[in-house]
């Protein structure tokens, strides 16, 4: 949790959109020099963080709209954490597989728009 909080901190004071930082780059990226379905999620939360959601927006639109219901698993996660429970929510394989369709559809529509 501290590591967390450390590290939304130096996101905070750390513009991800300008050079210069120690913000890890996306490997994938890095490897292919394409855009991977994730890509922009750390500058997508920077701007979030200082409330621009059309640069929000901008950086990862379907991370943006997912960011809710991570949200809600990861407050689910929490409280059954505290009440001393173990979570694990399932996914049924079609749903599996329409999320892994659905991030491959994206990292290829951004990249042929990028």
């Amino acid at each position: 949790m501290c590591a967390g909080v450390a590290g939304a901190g130096y996101l905070y004071v750390t513009d991800p959109h300008q050079p210069g930082h120690l913000l890890p780059q996306c490997p994938f990226r890095y490897v292919t020099g394409l855009l991977c379905p994730a890509c922009g999620g750390t500058r997508m939360v920077y701007d979030l963080m200082h409330g621009h959601l059309g640069r929000a927006w901008l950086d990862n639109r379907a991370l943006l709209l997912a960011s809710p219901l991570a949200l809600a698993l990861l407050g689910t996660w929490m409280v059954h954490g505290l009440r001393g429970r173990r979570w694990r929510p399932r996914l049924a394989p079609w749903a599996q597989a329409l999320v892994l369709l659905g991030a491959v559809a994206w990292a290829v529509a951004r990249n042929l728009v990028h």
